[in-house]
């Protein structure tokens, strides 16, 4: 693996990229500001993601991507380019090799869309992963060993289940329930409940603070501000992670349904050694409190959460190449 070579963990919320020998170069949100008037893009990243919400008439900031899908194929190859060029540096004059990460239920369209943007944002050669295999790597499982492991990747817009052994997945599926739609649930309950307003940043910021799916000993709470639904004007509330809790319950069902389905349709080899190896959660909706307790109590397996989980992904990517090539030499 030479030198210019990245993995890009190409995230609904947030991009990360990794490099060969470095680590971690960059993790910013995947949102970009641009102008309408001149189609021109004004901010990419963090900066953009702080205009959220907040953007006169002719600014609109958006997310290129949408349940791990490219719903806007050209500023995704544009924002694409941006982190690209901010990893590597402008000086690279080789192109780089790139392995990019796609959720596990993509179609073959989904793919074509994800290299050709890599293609044009500058890569010399793609390779797509699968994302729970770049998990698995990520959170350090020796994929290549005949032993199942099984992973749960929340991400953004997706979660990716699977059961994965010798290096490729046995039974997978993905579905598009994960930490954006946390933030929709905690918007509508608080709306629902409280008839306040509030954004897509505040919802994020209360599932970060107290969101749980599971009853904590002692309830935390936290004062939230937004616009009265009644009078129209802005008002702050008190919310207890137990109302966050009742406000995730339906996303939280989902995800565990989908996880005893892939139990069942594992082979029982492989389901015997999830038994005794457990369950690893990875990716940025694995921090939500309460899950891993959520999932040990349902299935009676062994659940913990990857080291980093939110950089697994990343990780996973950057080093799959390394992998097969070492794959390939026996």
């Amino acid at each position: 693996m030479a030198a210019s070579d990245i993995g890009i963990d190409l995230g609904t919320a947030s991009i990360l990229v990794y490099a060969k020998g470095k680590g971690i170069v960059l993790k910013e949100p995947s949102v970009v500001a641009y102008d309408k008037d001149s189609n021109k893009i004004r901010a990419v990243g963090e900066e953009a993601r702080q205009m959220i919400g907040r953007t006169p008439g002719n600014i609109v900031a958006v997310r290129p991507l949408r349940q791990g899908v490219i719903s806007d194929f050209e500023v995704t190859e544009k924002m694409l380019k941006y982190f690209i060029s901010k990893a590597i540096g402008k000086r690279a004059f080789r192109k780089p090799r790139i392995s990019i990460c796609a959720p596990s239920g993509i179609t073959e369209v989904e793919k074509k869309a994800v290299e050709e943007a890599t293609y044009q944002a500058g890569a010399r050669e793609v390779s797509i992963i699968e994302e729970p295999i770049a998990a698995a790597i990520g959170a350090g499982i020796d994929i290549t060993k005949p032993f199942g492991n099984m992973i749960v990747d929340i991400g953004g817009g997706t979660t990716d289940v699977a059961a994965i052994s010798l290096g490729g997945t046995v039974v997978s599926t993905s579905i598009k329930v994960a930490g954006d739609n946390f933030d929709e649930a905690i918007m509508r309950y608080v709306r629902k409940m409280h008839n306040l307003m509030i954004g897509e940043r505040t919802a994020e910021d209360i599932k970060i603070q107290i969101g749980t799916v599971y009853s904590l000993p002692e309830p935390k709470s936290m004062e939230v501000k937004g616009r009265d639904t009644i009078t129209g004007l802005p008002k702050s509330i008190t919310v207890t992670s137990e109302e966050i809790r009742e406000a995730l319950k339906d996303a939280a069902t989902q995800i565990m349904e989908t996880i005893h389905s892939i139990l069942e349709k594992t082979p029982p080899e492989l389901a015997a050694d999830v038994a005794e190896r457990g369950i690893v959660l990875t990716g940025g909706g694995a921090l939500l409190g309460g899950l891993e307790q959520l999932i040990e109590e349902e299935t009676g397996i062994n659940t913990v959460v990857a080291e980093e989980p939110a950089l697994a992904v990343a990780i996973g990517t950057g080093q799959y190449m390394e992998l097969m090539s070492k794959m390939n030499e026996k």
